[in-house]
């Protein structure tokens, strides 16, 4: 039940997206377990002028393949997330090509009741899910 949002500069072509999303959902699934179709994604594509993802003074550049991956989720572990890094570079990299550095992951948690999938439900406080 994650929604993962990815930022990436315009350039893609409809199959480099398509991999990028696939890559990503294969590291989500295996480090956090979740169902093959607990699938929430969303690409914006932006002008290279509109996103400025620097390195935090850690000494790294970045490409034009840069890519923001921002994860709403409910609470994983620190051994979770850590394993969907490495899961998410390496498949990144062997699907996509994608640098290492050119990966930067966001994970924002929440709760039960911040979650509906529709009809107006919260399905986790409700047992449906």
């Amino acid at each position: 039940m994650p929604l993962v949002r990815f930022d990436v500069i315009k350039g893609r072509d409809d199959q480099a997206l398509k991999q990028l999303l696939d890559a990503s959902h294969k590291a989500m699934v295996q480090a956090f377990g979740v169902p093959e179709r607990d699938r929430y994604q969303i690409v914006t594509q932006h002008s290279p002028n509109e996103m400025i993802i620097e390195d935090t003074g850690l000494g790294f550049g970045r490409s034009r393949d840069v890519v923001v991956v921002s994860m709403t989720s409910s609470q994983r572990s620190d051994k979770q997330k850590k394993a969907f890094y490495d899961l998410l570079v390496k498949e990144l990299g062997d699907s996509c090509g994608i640098a290492p550095s050119d990966i930067m992951v966001s994970i924002v948690t929440n709760g039960a009741a911040d979650w509906s999938f529709g009809f107006g439900e919260a399905q986790f406080l409700t047992g449906r899910l």
